[in-house]
């Protein structure tokens, strides 16, 4: 379980987060949802510890993320930032090989080397493993970069905004795919999204932010209805029951 006590951060006199309590038990997919500036990549960014914690702790599995060994908790937990920028021209394939990083630390073993073939195959990258990333399409790339993380073999998958630049049928099948990852291979998927009905369909826990602060989290059910959404982005939304999901409508 990844439990976040008191967590704060401050950017000057701004406070981003603002003494968060969330806990986020193993398995299933969680979106967090919230307006810009809610503080939700943020959040993300303290519980992988690409941000430090002004006060605050942050544990998963009783590991204190403030003091853990870098390779240890990136045993436990991977993480995927909203921007992805290399400056080496790497293949595929050795995008998707730095995710063994933590277990192996770079001399692969037969074991790193049936994870990558596997995590190629599961996001049907196996023809393109030898293709250079800047040869790829923007949701090819994007599929590469969580097959890295898929690789890193953690129970718990962190991304931040992962439909970031991808078109309706590439983010289609961006969620079906983090579903998948939850479902068959027992990962606990977490994700910063913007499409509320995105979250709606593909989630089993939704947590939505505003202010830096939890609101209110809770079912797809519980959460996708006027009333909460209205409490959350201030804005009066219908929400239609379609095929057991609940669906938001948010247009004049």
């Amino acid at each position: 379980m990844i439990e976040v006590t008191a967590a704060r951060k401050e950017y000057g006199t701004l406070r981003v987060v603002d003494d968060v309590d969330l806990r986020l038990p193993i398995g299933g997919v969680t979106s967090i949802i919230g307006p810009n500036g809610a503080g939700k990549s943020t959040l993300v960014s303290l519980i992988s510890r690409l941000t430090l914690l002004d006060a605050g702790t942050i544990t998963v599995h009783g590991l204190d993320v403030s003091r853990a060994p870098s390779r240890e908790l990136a045993r436990r937990l991977s993480v995927l930032r909203q921007e992805n920028h290399l400056t080496a021209r790497l293949s595929v394939r050795d995008l998707v090989a730095f995710g063994r990083y933590p277990h192996s630390a770079g001399r692969l073993t037969v074991e790193d080397e049936r994870h990558i073939a596997e995590a190629l195959a599961y996001l049907d990258l196996t023809e393109l493993g030898d293709r250079f990333l800047d040869e790829l399409s923007g949701g090819q790339r994007q599929r590469a970069f969580v097959a890295m993380v898929l690789c890193q073999d953690t129970d718990y998958v962190l991304l931040d905004e992962p439909l970031n630049n991808l078109d309706l049928s590439h983010a289609v099948d961006m969620m079906r795919l983090l579903r998948r990852a939850a479902d068959e291979l027992g990962k606990a998927v977490v994700l910063v999204i913007h499409d509320i009905n995105f979250a709606s369909a593909y989630s089993d826990h939704i947590v939505a932010m505003k202010n830096g602060r939890v609101v209110l989290q809770g079912t797809p059910e519980e959460v996708i209805a006027p009333e909460p959404l209205r409490r959350v982005f201030d804005l009066d939304v219908q929400v239609h029951e379609l095929d057991g999901r609940r669906i938001a409508v948010y247009y004049d």
